[in-house]
């Protein structure tokens, strides 16, 4: 038997006022989910514990099939991991995004998407400027970076707030306070002067895209996280294709292989068909390949209705349909968000997702569509979401 795991990442969300009380999944033209359905199990998962922040840290970790209350320890370290970072005792680690403010707005938490080669380059720029044996920035994939620190684990203690979860709002009110914040405080403030008038920034205001305007620090933490390995614990070689850094991590964590393919990025760009089938051609050499999507939280991010649809149709199209015509010794499949990434809000929710279960043992339960109604209506709840692994694999 083989298994493969679809995250449909921020894919679920809220009914939409202006289109007709629908969410994005119900918007959404899914022939090949919706096929699918009728011959699976429909219903929801709680991947985000209770008094947890709904991070998709802690609700792919569900995913994997690993307790966060147990595993957790923080974001930051998770996507060193991924970057091949070493982290040291009295190291702090925080995310570091390249972020648009504007009018003193928080106008885009990516720099409006910014590229990974520009987002490099002003990170460099940001290195010589405020770097040195103590402070270092390690860029990852397009404005996502690590910030790392040594000697300054009392910075961990600061309240930050990410830049996704304050859309439009007035940035100076949720900058880091509280203990050790004053080096975070510092750190962004000089970035701006440094980003002020890089020529990349310059390049992009004439082209009508947003600049950098500053580092934005958050997800600190100074513990090094350990998981038991993904074959120890469920007797499966496992296989990873993800478009950011956070996914990559998780399964080097987990001792899964990192698939290499080519295109796969984590916007609307993403070659969908590659990815797919990538990952299914690694079940030549593993039990199971997790495909994960970031394209439907991005758009959720940015509050686009037209790209969340559009991403969430891509899958189905291009992902889901070589998942279907896949040919081979049995196939099982798990397809679900992580968390809600709703519209309306544009940062994430901790509310149960809709998950799909299909191939030999699952059982269809009466839903018709993979959609947060159909799955509330099927009456079927996995909780804690992390056991989801176990019903996938059987054990």
């Amino acid at each position: 038997m083989k298994y493969c795991v679809l995250i449909m990442d921020g894919a679920a969300g809220l009914p939409l006022p202006d289109y007709g009380g629908k969410t994005s999944l119900e918007l959404a033209r899914t022939p090949n989910l919706d096929a699918m359905v009728k011959t699976g199990m429909v219903g929801l998962a709680h991947m985000v514990p209770k008094d947890m922040e709904p991070d998709s840290a802690v609700a792919c970790m569900s995913i994997f099939g690993y307790d966060p209350k147990v595993y957790y320890s923080g974001r930051a370290p998770i996507e060193a991991i991924s970057l091949n970072i070493p982290i040291n005792p009295g190291e702090a680690l925080f995310r570091c995004n390249l972020v648009t403010v504007q009018n003193g707005a928080m106008v885009s938490h990516s720099a409006g998407s910014i590229s990974t080669a520009e987002a490099h380059e002003l990170v460099e720029a940001l290195n010589k400027a405020l770097g040195n044996e103590r402070i270092h920035i390690c860029p990852g994939i397009s404005y996502r970076g690590i910030l790392k620190l040594k000697g300054a684990v009392e910075t961990t203690q600061a309240v930050c707030t990410p830049p996704h979860d304050i859309p439009d709002k007035l940035a100076a009110e949720y900058l880091p306070r509280g203990a050790g914040s004053k080096l975070l405080l510092d750190l962004m403030a000089h970035s701006q002067e440094v980003l002020k008038d890089h020529p990349v920034n310059k390049q992009r205001i004439a082209r009508g895209d947003l600049p950098a305007t500053s580092i934005w620090l958050f997800w600190g933490s100074s513990r090094i996280p350990t998981m038991p390995l993904f074959y120890e614990t469920y007797h499966r070689k496992a296989a990873v294709t993800s478009g950011v850094n956070l996914l990559q991590g998780l399964g080097k964590m987990a001792g899964m292989a990192v698939l290499e393919i080519s295109g796969v990025t984590d916007g609307l760009d993403n070659n969908y068909a590659a990815q797919a089938k990538g990952a299914l051609d690694a079940l030549k050499f593993y039990d199971i390949v997790i495909i994960h999507i970031e394209a439907p939280d991005e758009a959720g991010h940015t509050g686009s209705v037209k790209e969340k649809v559009a991403a969430i149709e891509k899958i189905d199209k291009l992902v889901v349909r070589q998942v279907r015509d896949w040919r081979g010794d049995g196939l099982r499949l798990l397809v679900t968000s992580d968390h809600p990434t709703p519209i309306s809000i544009r940062t994430h929710t901790d509310a149960p997702v809709p998950f799909l279960l299909w191939g030999a043992g699952f059982n269809p339960n009466g839903a018709k569509r993979l959609t947060e109604s159909e799955a509330e209506r099927t009456g079927l709840t996995i909780n804690p979401g992390w056991n989801i692994m176990r019903r996938l694999i059987g054990e």
